[in-house]
This record gives C-alpha cells, structure tokens and sequence, in this order.
C-alpha cells in the first residue's frame, strides 16, 4: 500500500503560512516589490526558510540592491541553497529554493557586488524569518 502525503502536507503548509507565504513559497509566486517587512531591514541576525526554520542567510550577507526585495550577495554557508533553471514569463532565470524543505525563496542573478562573487540572492521577504541572534 502506498500512501501519498503530499495533499496531507499541503494542509499543514496551508495552516502554518499566510495566505501569501503559502503562495510565494508552495506555488513559487512572488510578492509585489517594495512591499515585504524585510526589505530595509537593518538589524544584525539570520534569515530562515519560513517553512522549516532552516538557515538561509545572515544580515552580514543581506545589501540593499534596489530591487525592491531583500537581497543578499551570499548564502549561509549551512544553507544548501538550490538552483533550478526557470524559463517561465518569458524570461530565462535561476529560481532559488531552500535546501532543506525545497520552499521557493526567489532568484539567484548575476549582477551582484563583485567583492562578493557577484550575485544577488532576490528574496521573497514572505519566505524568510528573522531572528536577532546573530549565528556565524
């Protein structure tokens, strides 16, 4: 017997999440710019998958680019970002989905600071927490 736990997992994504973070994280839509609560966000701490808690980023890894989404040059190195070539829109894009839950986080493009490796992480700020505590 097999049993599929997607649409059971789907209930909890459902109950746990905002009706937009189950959006952007779960159907990989996106928030409008210039409006998430982690956009200007200037305090020391880590950004986690709002999903599954794990560790994305750091606020050491987080500039302000202008793109109207929080955007970060660097991931944690315990973040095990994924990358999946996404073709959707017309446009040709690396989405970004964290490592561990698989939850959509954005794109991953190649004009960030170059001191840095030279990408930008493109966030959702929906799919993100923050915490003060600052881990290294």
């Amino acid at each position: 017997m097999v049993i599929d736990l997607t649409n059971e997992r789907d209930h909890e994504w459902k109950e746990k999440l905002s009706p937009l973070a189950y959006r952007v994280t779960r159907e990989g839509a996106t928030e409008k710019p210039f409006s998430g609560e982690y956009y200007m966000e200037k305090r020391d701490g880590n950004y986690h998958c709002i999903c599954c808690g794990h560790i994305l980023f750091n606020s050491s890894m987080k500039y302000h680019s202008g793109c109207g989404w929080p955007s970060f040059h660097t991931e944690h190195e315990d973040a095990g970002i994924t990358r999946i070539v996404d073709q959707s829109h017309g446009m040709n894009r690396i989405e970004v989905r964290c490592g561990s839950c698989d939850s959509h986080l954005g794109h991953v493009f190649n004009d960030g600071p170059m001191e840095h490796g030279g990408e930008r992480y493109c966030i959702n700020s929906v799919s993100l927490s923050f915490d003060e505590e600052l881990e290294k």
